[in-house]
């Protein structure tokens, strides 16, 4: 069953089921949009306490602030290893997301194939595109998005503490919910899942966005994302990321460097370098497009995981009352409120009692679902 919006949750600012003093406790460890997105359990009726080491703010960007956020189905999983139960799950989260909108009765709207549109949107032909397929889906604006959540759930009942969690959360269990007088804990740290479910496979993908002036003054105002993706492009480091943004901005992508865990790419490192050098080449006009003064350059690290996004209880300790949400890679926006609904179910199982299970035995019915938003394009070349 997806989320509805009026049903399962709302976009006000107070929960749709108020919680007593008797409601059990969920303790989030996570501020980015997985996280946040603990607004499901907010609305549910639950307590829910949110522990952060940062949170969103224009000194220092989360990843979840700079991120692309266009929806996909599949959402990227570049890196990661994906099997049949790993694409159901991936399959149901992101058309959760995709339904929020609640525009047309099912399936993704105005989808159309056909090289005419390689002219239409200006990209150069020598460049070796070969089919193309567009869309219309949902884009997000970040920045605003995650401070918006973060006024959300504080007007809804979230306390948030600033704290960091160093060691396994098994280990610290006892003692943080003894702590926070939590019945349940929900891990959302992302690339901290290495550590607090002490998970090996979690390792980071480097990205970033230059970001210049769209507002038509230098080149064609660009009104919808242009994107090749990394199984098209067949590299990781070809990719074309074209992401126009409400505010005049357009940001231009296509990094991806596994394992790579400093944040110190400048606009003069070669990989930079080379993504506007790639992007310009496929789209010429962008050749006259001016930085963004104020903010030229966005870096984060995507949170991934070798075995793909994993939503489950912990299985370590027989008694635990923990229950996991991380290795979103590039998707987090796209996954967020799928994952977050079956996060919910799993907090009604642990205080139901019911024995952890893993996600291969976790049963579920996948549906369709609903959209609106930014015509997106997709490309196949040929090199």
């Amino acid at each position: 069953m997806l989320l509805t919006l009026w049903r399962d949750i709302s976009p006000i600012g107070q929960p749709l089921r108020r919680p007593t003093d008797r409601s059990p406790h969920v303790l989030v460890i996570g501020g980015g949009v997985i996280g946040l997105i603990s607004w499901v359990l907010l609305d549910r009726g639950y307590r829910v306490t949110i522990l952060s080491s940062a949170w969103t703010s224009d000194e220092q960007r989360l990843t979840s602030q700079i991120a692309g956020a266009l929806w996909e189905f599949l959402p990227g999983v570049c890196g990661q290893h994906t099997d049949n139960i790993s694409l159901a799950h991936s399959k149901h989260w992101a058309m959760t997301s995709y339904h929020m909108n609640e525009i047309t009765a099912s399936g993704v709207r105005c989808f159309h194939q056909g090289a005419d549109i390689i002219k239409k949107r200006g990209i150069n032909l020598l460049y070796g595109a070969v089919d193309v397929h567009e869309l219309l889906a949902p884009v997000i604006g970040t920045d605003k998005a995650m401070g918006w959540l973060m006024e959300l759930v504080r007007n809804k009942g979230a306390n948030l503490v600033t704290e960091t969690i160093r060691d396994s959360l098994v280990d610290m269990e006892d003692e943080l919910r003894t702590r926070f007088g939590a019945d349940v804990i929900v891990n959302a740290t992302g690339l901290q899942g290495q550590v607090l479910a002490g998970d090996e496979s979690v390792y980071p993908i480097r990205g970033g966005l230059i970001r210049v002036i769209n507002d038509g003054s230098d080149f064609p105002k660009v009104d919808a994302a242009l994107i090749i993706t990394a199984d098209a492009a067949q590299s990781l480091n070809k990719i074309i990321f074209l992401m126009p943004r409400n505010d005049h901005i357009l940001l231009i992508g296509g990094i991806n460097e596994p394992h790579e865990w400093n944040l110190d790419l400048t606009l003069d490192t070669a990989i930079v370098r080379r993504t506007r050098e790639r992007c310009e080449k496929f789209l010429p006009e962008l050749e006259r497009a001016r930085l963004d003064p104020d903010y030229p350059f966005a870096q984060g690290l995507r949170p991934f995981r070798g075995q793909n996004v994993r939503v489950e209880r912990e299985l370590r300790r027989a008694s635990s009352r923990i229950v996991h949400s991380y290795g979103h890679g590039g998707s987090g926006w796209s996954l967020s409120f799928g994952c977050a609904q079956d996060v919910a179910l799993l907090v009604d199982e642990v205080l139901g009692g019911a024995p952890a299970k893993p996600m291969s035995e976790v049963a579920r019915e996948w549906k369709a679902a609903e959209a609106w938003g930014r015509t997106i394009i997709y490309l196949v070349y040929t090199q």
